[in-house]
C-alpha cells in the first residue's frame, strides 16, 4: 500500500470516527503522513480532500460554534458514508467482499488506531466501533487462500498442520472439495485421506505452510457435495454469551449466532475457538461488553484486566 493511500484511509477513519469537527491542526497532528512545512501540509490536505470527494466521500465542513466565525473543521458523517450497490452479480459480491477485507484490515492496523489514540490524547472523543462500514461479516482469508483455490480447481491434494480443538497440532492430508465462509470465518471442506471421511477445517487454525500435491486430477468432487451441510455439522467452536451495549461492538456482533433485545443492551451468543483472541476482542470493546458465560472466558477477562491494573495502576 502506498503512503498516500494509507494516509487517505487513515484520514477517512479519523473523520468518520470523530464525534465533532476536526481542525486542520488536529488532523495534521493525528493522521500519519502529513509532513513538511505548513504550506506543504496544506497542499497535501487539499489534494486529499479532492481525492476523497472524487471517490464519492462527502466531507462536511463546519465550525465549533455557529454564533462565531471560528476556524473551519472537517468530519464525515456515517449516515452519508454509504454505497448503493443496486443489482450486482455473485462475482461482483465476492470482489467487493475482498475489498471490504482490505478496508477492515487498514481500519484496524496500528497506524489507524494510532490516529484515534492521538485524537483521544488531545481530548477529542472518537469511536472506531461506531463506524459500521468497517465491520464486514467476512474475515481476511488465509494467506494461502490462492494455493487452496488452485488445489481445488486442479484436483490436487493438500497437506497442512492443523490446530485441533484439544490444542494439539495434527498433520492432515485431504482432497479439497470446496471453500466457503460462515459466521465470519473461512472453512475448507474435503475428504480426509487418513480418516477416510469428509471433514471441515477453519483456515485460521492452519499452522505454517500448506503443501500442494504435485499430481493433478487425483480425485473427483462428488456431484452431490454441499459444503453448507458440512459447515452446519461443525460443532468445534465454543459459544460465548455476552451482553453488548446498544449500537456498540459491531466486530463482535458480525459473528453473532443469536441476538436478544434487553433494552439498553443486547444479549448475543458468539462462537469462538481461540480463548486468547476472544479475551482480546472483549477487552478491545471495554465497558460496552459484559461476559456472561462460559466461566473460563469470564475468568480470563478478569485476570487480563487485573494484569492491566497491575501494570498501569
Amino acid at each position: 500500500m502506498s503512503r498516500k493511500i494509507e494516509r487517505l484511509i487513515n484520514l477517512t477513519i479519523a473523520l468518520l470516527a470523530t464525534k465533532r469537527f476536526l481542525t486542520k491542526k488536529e488532523i495534521f497532528a493525528s493522521v500519519d503522513g502529513y509532513e513538511g512545512s505548513a504550506e506543504t501540509k496544506e497542499r497535501m490536505f487539499e489534494r486529499d480532500k479532492d481525492d476523497l470527494r472524487n471517490l464519492g466521500i462527502d466531507i462536511d465542513v463546519g465550525g465549533f460554534d455557529p454564533a462565531f466565525d471560528d476556524e473551519a473543521g472537517y468530519r464525515i458523517k456515517s449516515d452519508k458514508y454509504s454505497l448503493d450497490l443496486g443489482d450486482i452479480s455473485g462475482v461482483e459480491i465476492a470482489l467487493l467482499s475482498l475489498a471490504a477485507e482490505a478496508w477492515r484490515g487498514a481500519a484496524l492496523d496500528s497506524a489507524a488506531q494510532s490516529a484515534l489514540l492521538k485524537l483521544k490524547s488531545m481530548g477529542i472523543d472518537s469511536d472506531l466501533d461506531s463506524i459500521p462500514s468497517i465491520s464486514p461479516a467476512i474475515r481476511t482469508p488465509h494467506t494461502d487462500f490462492e494455493i487452496i483455490s488452485r488445489a481445488i480447481s486442479q484436483r490436487r491434494t493438500l497437506s497442512f498442520s492443523y490446530l485441533s480443538k484439544q490444542l494439539d497440532i495434527q498433520t492432515r492430508t485431504i482432497a479439497p472439495y470446496a471453500i466457503a465462509t460462515q459466521q465470519s470465518f473461512w472453512y475448507l471442506a474435503g475428504m480426509d485421506l487418513d480418516k477416510e471421511s469428509i471433514r471441515t477445517f477453519r483456515l485460521d487454525r492452519f499452522q505454517g505452510e500448506i503443501t500442494i500435491g504435485k499430481e493433478a486430477n487425483t480425485f473427483e468432487i462428488p456431484t452431490d457435495f454441499d459444503i453448507l451441510k458440512s459447515l452446519n455439522t461443525d460443532a468445534s467452536n465454543e459459544i460465548a454469551t455476552i451482553d453488548i451495549r446498544k449500537g456498540k461492538a459491531h466486530l463482535m456482533r458480525s459473528s453473532a449466532l443469536s441476538v436478544t433485545d434487553l433494552g439498553e443492551w443486547d444479549r448475543v451468543t458468539v462462537p469462538f475457538f481461540d480463548l486468547a483472541k476472544m479475551v482480546d476482542l472483549v477487552l478491545w470493546h471495554g465497558d460496552d461488553v459484559f461476559v456472561i458465560s462460559p466461566e473460563h472466558l469470564r475468568n480470563s477477562v478478569i485476570a487480563a484486566l487485573a494484569t492491566i491494573v497491575d501494570l498501569h495502576g
